[in-house]
């Protein structure tokens, strides 16, 4: 029961028209809707303290009133910047974007398009049409098509190759990614028959071929791209699975998943590790591929399906594909990244340049933004601000395994003082432009590798008023 006094202080909560009628209140010009639900808000809010027994009298601040007007204002999804160093943080939405990319969009959002157009003939064309040559003379594919996702191109392309019949994959290859997107889950939607071979760390090309039967119409190979398997292990290459299946009449599909355009050349002097290629994919004869636009590839959130042209057709053609299909943003922003790749421009996409940028150019950004918190980030006497070595990571479900050294700003409090490094934290993350960074051996540490340097002047004022 409640007692007696928070009983008489619940009596006490305001009006919520005396409240409407507060100046300050009547200042903010809000919509009537939202002054009302903001008010409520704070009532409820005060109602829940006093329940609590956290507060003692009634006294309502016309300003919590002006905040939570501002917060059901404030849109829900907003720029973030990530000083965590995980380069594609699928919680941040992975890959920026390039600025030919945003131009892109911008010009076809603001009016109309030839979409599904065709200007030459002046009649109906098709959306895939824009992409497709392009995809074609950076992957050396025959054709290709994008959908929405790569969870989206696996279930069409098995659902369109698999023709309800079996599909042998590799037990090791039975991933699952987030939000538990299970392969054999998306293999039963897509009305496959799953035949799992081989062992959880050893499968060996003779237990695909101990699997053919006059059932099977495709062997599918899953990209182990979120996690790693070391030891005693095995597995077979996509050229030996395409061998075995030239006398079959099947069709081979790859699932990359992370969707590498890079050369293994500039990951080897990058120091990270060898990732199989989608150009690689495709010489070596397969089918299909399947692969992300906002992992590795550094575009939007997009699935991509690369292969012969008769498979691409199957693809195309599938009553799935106006389910799955890409809208007009997506390709224009798209088709920005694929033409810097096309053009050997790659390292103008900012996922390509935050994984090739050497060690020294990130210990000068760390300089620089130490430089720039010193002066323009009122740093209190109780703050020591370091210069740090730190270690960035991919991310995204892609390489697992590689962790990039990197340079980073360590920032540690003295023990007396009022704020402790978790209050910092979350004061940089609800900041007006929220900052997400990471908190280890006692110091928040923002690491320069995922921070753009015309990010700077935000970090130094979330930094200014998170300890103010």
């Amino acid at each position: 029961m409640v007692n007696v006094e928070k009983q008489k202080l619940l009596r006490y909560l305001p009006k919520i028209d005396d409240l409407l009628s507060l100046e300050i209140v009547k200042q903010k010009k809000a919509p009537h809707k939202i002054v009302v639900e903001a008010i409520r808000n704070v009532i409820e809010s005060y109602r829940n303290a006093i329940l609590c027994g956290d507060m003692t009298d009634v006294i309502v601040d016309a300003h919590d009133i002006v905040n939570e007007i501002d917060k059901i204002l404030q849109p829900s999804l907003r720029k973030t910047i990530n000083a965590t160093g995980v380069i594609l943080h699928t919680n941040l939405g992975r890959a920026p974007l390039p600025l030919q990319s945003i131009e892109s969009v911008s010009e076809i959002s603001l009016g109309y398009g030839n979409l599904e157009y065709d200007l030459e003939k002046g009649q109906r064309g098709s959306r895939h049409d824009h992409i497709a040559s392009l995809l074609c003379a950076i992957t050396d594919a025959e054709d290709a098509v994008v959908v929405n996702n790569n969870a989206a191109a696996v279930l069409l392309g098995l659902a369109a190759l698999g023709r309800q019949k079996d599909v042998i994959i590799s037990r090791g290859e039975l991933i699952e990614i987030g939000g538990s997107f299970r392969i054999p889950e998306v293999m039963a939607i897509s009305r496959a028959n799953l035949v799992e071979v081989g062992t959880t760390n050893k499968t060996h090309l003779k237990d695909y071929s101990a699997a053919l039967s006059t059932d099977t119409s495709l062997l599918l190979k899953v990209h182990r791209s979120n996690f790693s398997i070391e030891g005693f292990t095995s597995d077979v290459d996509v050229s030996d699975l395409v061998e075995l299946s030239k006398g079959h009449a099947i069709d081979v599909m790859v699932d990359l998943g992370s969707g590498m355009l890079l050369s293994q050349e500039a990951l080897k002097k990058a120091k990270l590790p060898i990732e199989l290629d989608v150009s690689s994919c495709i010489n070596s004869g397969a089918s299909l591929v399947t692969f992300s636009g906002d992992k590795l590839l550094g575009g939007p959130q997009a699935g991509i399906l690369v292969g012969t042209k008769a498979c691409i057709e199957q693809v195309r053609s599938h009553p799935l594909m106006r389910a799955l299909r890409p809208d007009k943003m997506t390709l224009a922003a798209l088709y920005a990244v694929l033409s810097l790749y096309h053009q050997g421009k790659e390292r103008e996409i900012p996922t390509v340049s935050m994984l090739l940028i050497d060690k020294d150019s990130l210990h000068v950004k760390a300089q620089k933004l130490y430089q720039h918190i010193i002066n323009n980030g009122h740093v209190p006497e109780f703050v020591s601000i370091d210069i740090i070595e730190c270690i960035s990571k991919v991310g995204g479900g892609a390489m697992p395994q590689a962790s990039m050294s990197s340079w980073g700003i360590a920032i540690r409090f003295a023990k007396t003082s009022a704020i402790n490094i978790s209050s910092l934290e979350k004061n940089m993350r609800t900041s007006q432009t929220s900052v997400i960074a990471r908190i280890a051996d006692d110091a928040l540490i923002l690491d320069v590798r995922t921070i753009f340097e015309d990010e700077f002047d935000c970090v130094c004022d979330a930094l200014a008023n998170a300890w103010s």
